[in-house]
Parts: structure tokens; sequence; C-alpha cells
């Protein structure tokens, strides 16, 4: 006969959502019966006022749970002292099972009603003495508040004595091994689910970048960044949940028990009224949180709104006099962080905690890093303002700033940044680029539909005719492809020089964005013409009186 194996299979995600409800109810004690005194907190208003009360009253109870509130002593003693023998004597009573419950009655002898014990006989022993200041501590009267002391040590008496039994000791025993059989069941079930999230996350890198791409954020991390952030948070849902489902074990334990129930019910007072103060944080904050989310959606659909009309504006569809289409996107950024600033400032007093000290300390922190930081920031923001509305350059434009030839790739508010012809990419501050001047090359052919020319000087000695060296560099602008034929190109005679004459070119480009190639194509073209025609070029100058030195003309060939 085969022996058969048992195989460990993980629970449902649904089942273990109900065993850590199961968990989380038992270890708050819902279900059970209230351990405090059922009056407790009756005419607290009362008390509070009446001359001679304690504020922070004691109790008289059995294993730690509360059964009577003893807010002034009788006559002249000590409540604390008081308290402390009423305890006392209360166990003894409880442990002395030929004393029943309804044997405590109340008997009324003034100026005191006396809650005692009524023996076989018919006589009476006095227990507790209730006077009328103690009574008007509770706003009620001292018969009153007899009888409810007289209620309130005949279930202390039955609590205990039905707790400390055999019985109930191995009801504890059996129902405490069980919480502990589903703790451990927890446990296993907990630490499979975390190896396998552990071992989804490091197998399945693609998958996370791919929903961060989704938020447009698949950009700015790297996968394995992103890896270890996933496995780090892993790791600590995974350990709060231990810790947390094990205080909520200690309590749940230890109320099993007799001598430990008193400890097991503070535990859970406190566990309760950290719960209950963060749900009721919650409900009073749902106002706050409903007009944050109101003020948060007029303001996107107002982003929205916005972009959309400027968007507009940038095709074309909408046009409006004296603003031009570059200014649209430029100008739906500035409109979208103002609305965002507007949102933030109406938003912010329906924050919960808006008001208090740390909001207040992290206010001026930031003041102070806004304060720091404000001279250079304001600065090139302001430049960055002016650049867009002056209509300096746009983005694709070729400029020349400050000796930095490049296209315009980014026209940000801080920085302007140029991509240079070896694929460098410049940084300049707004700031600086106000102050310098800006060659725009591509300015002409896109706002007057006119080529922007480029111009180079020559140098030819006095022996040869200047209409031949007009003619020959006209020759060679005609012959590169990148000059165009919209305008004819021209040369001047720009300086009658000690040993040559300087001769200009200006030629016009067909495309801003070929401008170094063309140049570079007629500066080859102006050699090749003048060594065609045997002409030398005297740049940098030579002296016209030949000392035996070569020509400088290159051999054809």
């Amino acid at each position: 006969m085969q022996r058969q194996r048992f195989t460990w299979r993980p629970l449902t995600l649904g089942r273990q959502i109900a065993l850590l409800a199961l968990l989380l109810c038992l270890g708050l004690g819902v279900g059970q019966g209230p351990t405090s005194p059922a009056w407790a907190g009756e005419g607290g208003t009362t008390a509070a006022t009446a001359q001679g009360c304690a504020t922070t009253p004691l109790f008289v109870g059995l294993d730690g749970r509360r059964y009577l509130e003893i807010r002034r002593a009788p006559a002249a003693q000590k409540l604390d002292e008081y308290v402390r023998r009423a305890n006392a004597r209360l166990l003894e009573v409880a442990q002395d099972h030929t004393v029943q419950p309804h044997q405590l009655v109340v008997q009324d002898e003034p100026p005191f009603s006396l809650v005692g014990i009524r023996e076989e006989d018919g006589r009476f022993n006095p227990e507790l003495a209730v006077g009328d200041r103690a009574a008007a501590c509770f706003g009620v009267t001292r018969q009153q508040l007899a009888l409810r002391y007289r209620d309130g040590m005949r279930r202390a008496i039955t609590s205990y004595r039905g707790s400390h039994t055999l019985g109930s000791w191995l009801r504890g025993t059996a129902l405490a091994a069980l919480v502990l059989g589903f703790y451990i069941l927890w446990l296993r079930v907990q630490g499979g689910l975390n190896r396998r999230l552990q071992r989804h996350f490091a197998e399945r890198p693609r998958f996370m970048m791919q929903e961060l791409s989704r938020l447009g954020l698949g950009g700015f991390v790297e996968a394995d960044h992103v890896r270890q952030i996933m496995q780090w948070l892993r790791q600590v849902v995974h350990w709060s949940l231990v810790l947390v489902i094990s205080y909520l074990l200690i309590p749940l334990l230890l109320g099993f028990f007799p001598p430990t129930a008193g400890i097991a019910e503070g535990l859970r007072g406190q566990i309760k009224t950290v719960v209950l103060g963060f749900l009721g944080g919650i409900v009073q904050a749902i106002p706050n949180l409903v007009s944050i989310g109101v003020i948060v959606v007029i303001t996107v659909l107002a982003i929205r709104a916005s972009q959309s009309w400027f968007r507009a504006v940038d095709h074309g569809r909408i046009r409006l006099p004296g603003f031009y289409q570059e200014w649209a996107l430029p100008t739906a950024r500035l409109v979208a962080i103002l609305l965002c600033m507007a949102g933030l400032a109406a938003a912010f007093p329906y924050i919960p905690g808006s008001g208090s000290k740390v909001f207040q300390g992290a206010g001026l922190f930031i003041g102070a890093l806004a304060a720091l930081g404000s001279s250079a920031i304001a600065s090139n923001i302001i430049s960055g303002l002016m650049l867009i509305y002056t209509r300096a350059f746009r983005e694709g434009d070729r400029v020349e700033i400050n000796g930095v030839l490049g296209v315009v790739q980014d026209r940000a508010l801080l920085v302007t940044r140029l991509q240079t012809p070896r694929n460098e990419l410049v940084s300049i501050p707004n700031a600086s680029v106000i102050g310098a001047s800006v060659v725009n090359y591509s300015f002409s052919r896109r706002e007057i539909s006119q080529p922007v020319a480029i111009a180079t000087t020559i140098t030819i000695g006095y022996d040869v005719p200047w209409r031949q060296v007009h003619a020959l560099m006209l020759a060679a602008a005609q012959s590169v492809p990148g000059i165009t034929d919209e305008i004819d190109p021209f040369v001047l005679q720009t300086a009658l020089n000690d040993f040559h004459i300087s001769y200009e070119l200006t030629a016009f480009v067909r495309a801003p964005d070929t401008y170094r190639q063309t140049l570079s194509e007629v500066l080859a073209a102006l050699q090749d013409q003048f060594a065609a025609a045997d002409v030398e070029i005297l740049s940098p100058g030579y002296h016209a009186i030949r000392n035996g030195n070569r020509s400088t003309v290159p051999k054809q060939g």
C-alpha cells in the first residue's frame, strides 16, 4: 500500500484576505463582550465639574478588568489607598466560594449607602460605602451609585469564577493552539506569496518598464532601478504585514487566559484607539477630500481646455491679431503652470493638517530655498519669456549665440540648448542669451521668404584685372549646388591694400541648414577657378615684387 504524499498548495488571494480579516477581528476582540463597566462615563461632565472629584478616576476590578469607577473616597481616605484595599477585598470575596453573587446587596444607612454581603443568618457585612459627595461626581444619588457598584461587583465575581476553572483553561489552551496553527499557516502562505513575487519581479523587468511607459515615465528610469525599487517595496509590504499580524496575535493569545486577560484588553484598547482614530480622521477628512477632488477636476479640465485652444492656434485653425503661432505652445505651458498654482492655492486649505506645525515648517523651508535661489532662477525665467515673446528664435532655427553655432534643440524657461555641427549639446542660461547678440540664419527664409547670404573675402594682386577677378568669383559661386538662383551673387571690392586688393563675394544659400557645407564648397570652388585661370590668391598677403620665390598657384593635373 502506497503512502499518499501531502502536497502544499498556496491559498488563493481571496482566502488570504479572509484569513487576514479573521485575525484582525480576533485581535481587536470583535464579538467579545465589554469588560469595562456599563455605566462608565455616565455623568462625566458633572464628574469633571464637581468639587473634590478626581480628574483621573481609579478603578476596582479583577484580572486587569475594570468594573467599578471610583472618583472620590469616603470620608477623608486617600483615593489610591481606598482603591487598593477595595481591589484586595474584591479578590478575596471572588475566591471565597461560600459567598454567592446574589448575596451582595445594598443597605441604606445615612449618610452612606452600603454595599455588603447578606449572610444566611441575616447578618450584614459592609464592603463598600457610597456617600453623597461620591455620587455627585457622577451626577446621581448615592442609592443609584450603590446599586451600580453592587451590579459591578456581582459581574466581577461571576466572571472571575467562570474564567478560573479547569475547563476555561483547557478551552483557552485549545483556542490558543488553534490560533497559532492559523498563524503558522498564514506565515507559510505569506512566505510563499512573497517568494513568488520576488521571482516575478526578477524575471519580468520588461513588464514593469511597459507599465511605466504607459505613464510616460519609461525614459526616466532604467530596468534595474525599477526592479530594485519593486523588490524593496515587496520586502516593506511583506514585513509590515508580518509585524502587524504578529502584534494582533499577542492580545488574542493573552485574552484566552485569565491572568493575562487584562493585559490583552489594554493592548486591544490601544489598537482600537489607533484604528478608530485613523478611521475617524478619514471620515472627518471626507468633505475636504471631496472639495480637493472637485478642485483637481476643475483644474485638469481647465488645463486641457486651454491646451486644446492653444493647440488650435498653433495649427492655424484659430487666428488672433498680433498673436504669432509660435507663441501658442509656450503660452499654453505658462497658462498650465498658472492654473496649477491657482488650483494648489485653492486646494491647500482643504488638505488635512494644512494648519499644523509640520506644514508651517515645510513652508518656511521651501521659502528659504526659494529666497536663496530666486534671483538667478527669476532672472533666467524672465529672460526665457523675453526670448519667447521677442521671437529671437524658435526650435529648429540655426543660430549663433556667444560664438556658439548650432541648431536650437530646446527653448526652456531657464536655458537654451543648441546642437552644434559636431553633435555637441550646449546649454546656455537664458540670462546670458538675452545679453548677447543672436545671429539667426533661419529667420529670413521663414519670415520674409528671402535666402540668407554667405560672404567670403580674398585678396588678389594689382597685376590681375579686377573684371577678371569678378568673373572668376561669380563663376565659382554659380558652380556650387547649395547657392540659390533666387538672388544673383555679387562681388564688392572692400579695400585697396598696400600689396593687394580685397574682393568680397556675397552669395545666397538655398537652405540655411547647409550654411557651413555651402560655405566650404564656395571656398573650394574659388580655389579651383583661380587655379584654372593661373591667378595667384594673395591671402595672406605677398609682396608684389618677386625675389625668386615660386608662385603659389597649384599645378593642375
